[in-house]
């Protein structure tokens, strides 16, 4: 073996220390489990008022733009640091080792079956639950003063034009419909949620709760969001298979987006 082979060996061989050991190890602390949960809803806020936010008003595009912006900045460096510390981790840019639950210990066709059980739950539950959030944000939270904020989700587009509206939901819709919640669900789930074996049956609430909370910008969505993501989260972290919140997630967020999407270009919403 040569000395470049030696070097490539060792480099593989090498032990991750410091903080990245720390975000490796099989647990967790409490209070950096809370940090690393909530820390990039922080950072989303931030972002959107900094860049998202001048941005769309500039091109005058719908403000949900401006989310978008700040989501794709903070999310997707958040992926590359999920394949980075498997790097550190394997050598080599990877998941494995650092996103657990993807094991996949069903067959396809009856995680299908499942997911699309939690596909239709989080749908219809989450939409049902639409006036709780009005009630939630009526009573408590009128002084959030985002420009999309309000007890109706879609009313400010009546000030957009609709064709701009429907090229910003052309170019949104990919990352906030599918890409970003599947981010969320490998970073919150895969990551956070398997090193937290030290809260056992607590540890989906947990993870829940915090998920909820770090969705910032819609801090009044918080009771609904709990209500109808933790059954698959529990069956996640009970199951250890990924794959059910991702057809729940990222999956739901696909449907009504393009459902969306269709009803808001034939005028009917």
């Amino acid at each position: 073996m040569n000395d470049m082979q030696n070097s490539a060996a060792a480099a593989t061989n090498a032990q991750p220390t410091g903080f990245v050991a720390k975000l490796l190890a099989d647990k967790h602390s409490i209070p950096l489990s809370i940090a690393l949960h909530l820390v990039p809803g922080g950072l989303i806020v931030a972002f959107y008022a900094l860049v998202g936010a001048p941005i769309s008003r500039a091109i005058g595009a719908p403000i949900f733009a401006a989310w978008t912006i700040a989501l794709i900045i903070v999310l997707f460096p958040l992926m590359f640091g999920l394949l980075w510390l498997g790097k550190q981790k394997t050598g080599k840019y990877t998941m494995d080792g650092v996103v657990n639950y993807r094991g996949k210990p069903f067959s396809r066709g009856k995680i299908t079956l499942i997911g699309i059980g939690f596909l239709l739950y989080m749908t219809i539950v989450s939409l049902s639950l639409a006036p709780l959030d009005t009630w939630t944000y009526d009573h408590l939270f009128t002084w959030v003063t985002f420009e999309s904020s309000g007890s109706s989700g879609t009313s400010y587009l009546d000030s957009y034009d609709k064709d701009l509206v429907l090229i910003t939901l052309l170019f949104c819709g990919p990352f906030t419909g599918f890409l970003l919640p599947l981010i969320e669900e490998y970073y919150f789930r895969g990551f956070l949620l398997s090193r937290l074996p030290q809260l056992g049956r607590w540890a989906p609430l947990f993870n829940t709760v915090l998920f909820s909370i770090y969705h910032f910008w819609a801090i009044w969505t918080v009771p609904s969001k709990i209500i109808f993501l933790l059954p698959g989260v529990w069956f996640v972290w009970g199951k250890k298979d990924i794959r059910a919140s991702i057809w729940m997630h990222p999956g739901s967020a696909l449907l009504m987006t393009v459902v969306g999407a269709t009803l808001y270009a034939v005028g009917a919403m």
